[in-house]
């Protein structure tokens, strides 16, 4: 049996979905014209797919701040370029806007066609990567307003690497989700709790109010009542959404009677555990294999595994310490709600 393991994940995520089509070839290439000094710049490095308009909220929030802002470029190959193409100026802040999640990283690409960023691909890229001289110095402060990045300290270092050259500027990321364009606040941050369930097979708000509670017994959160609300209705009130997370292999068989038939969904899981291959990328992902709805199909001599979860997320927005009617500034040099490099 040869394998060769094909690993599909789509993300629908508020504030953290990738970006489905190419940077238009022409990206690296276009003109830069500046009509006055500037201290800041944003990159919007994505674009909204259907009802999801992070970036355009986003966007809209940092333009209405009269920073310049450049939607155009979704790699930190064009980033970089970009940078380079700014002698002598200097930004004291850099902001990068890019969706993230827990599970697979940063929606910004390594470069122009490559793939999404984690301390792997930033690492297997480098070389292909065009060397930093413009545009920073050691007080800049590149601000990755990505869901959850701030845990990622592996992943913040990798990015000082790569934007450190003879001078090296701060990294700033919260440990948090982002939220652009709230009804009661242009930008603010959230608390984010998980739970899981086979795709098309939920328990029910009760059920799964149920494992919220076992999993975080010290949160004292009405769970029934956020897991029913799927957007915000009060100032700071807690919602939730849903989405879902695929995983499909492919193995190829010399001889299709060597193809393994499944009796039932345990017969599946017994198999997909038993691959060291399948059983460490689940592992990594760190969600129950019986979270998820698992499926087999043959075709020739080819054998399909398919698995789906789909993930709730509960959000809490951060608000004042001694003001429940205000949220929290979002202020990077807030050390409870950024993390600095």
């Amino acid at each position: 049996m040869k394998l060769y393991p094909i690993l599909i994940f789509l993300i629908l995520i508020l504030g953290c979905k990738k970006p489905f089509s190419q940077t238009p070839e022409t990206a690296l290439a276009l003109p830069i014209e500046f009509t006055e000094q500037t201290e800041s710049i944003v990159f919007i490095a994505g674009f909204d797919e259907g009802d999801n308009t992070y970036y355009t909220n986003a966007k809209n929030y940092f333009e209405a701040q009269d920073i310049q802002v450049v939607d155009h470029l979704f790699s930190i190959e064009e980033i970089i370029s970009f940078l380079n193409k700014t002698a002598g100026k200097t930004y004291d802040k850099i902001h990068i806007v890019s969706h993230s999640n827990p599970w697979l990283g940063m929606s910004l690409k390594t470069t122009r066609k490559g793939e999404r960023i984690t301390v792997e691909t930033l690492s297997q890229s480098k070389n292909n990567m065009p060397v930093l001289k413009y545009g920073i110095n050691n007080s800049t402060e590149i601000v990755f307003h990505s869901c959850g990045l701030g845990e990622n300290k592996a992943l913040l270092q990798a990015l000082k690497q790569v934007f450190t050259t003879g001078e090296s500027p701060k990294i700033i990321a919260s440990s948090y989700f982002n939220v652009f364009g709230g009804k009661y606040a242009g930008h603010y941050l959230a608390k984010p709790y998980y739970g899981y369930y086979p795709t098309a097979e939920s328990p029910g708000p009760a059920a799964l109010s149920k494992d919220f509670k076992a999993s975080y017994p010290e949160t004292k959160i009405d769970w029934f009542t956020a897991l029913k609300t799927r957007k915000e209705t009060g100032l700071g009130g807690i919602y939730s959404y849903k989405f879902n997370i695929p995983v499909e292999w492919e193995f190829t068989f010399n001889d299709k009677s060597e193809i393994p038939r499944f009796s039932d969904r345990d017969a599946i899981m017994d198999w997909v555990s038993e691959s060291s291959e399948m059983a460490t990328i689940l592992f990594n992902l760190n969600i129950p294999i019986e979270k998820y709805r698992w499926k087999s199909e043959i075709r020739g001599n080819k054998l399909l595994i398919k698995g789906k979860t789909t993930v709730l997320c509960v959000l809490q927005p951060i608000l004042q310490k001694d003001d429940a009617t205000e949220y929290r500034n979002t202020a990077i040099n807030d050390t409870s709600l950024y993390q600095m490099l």
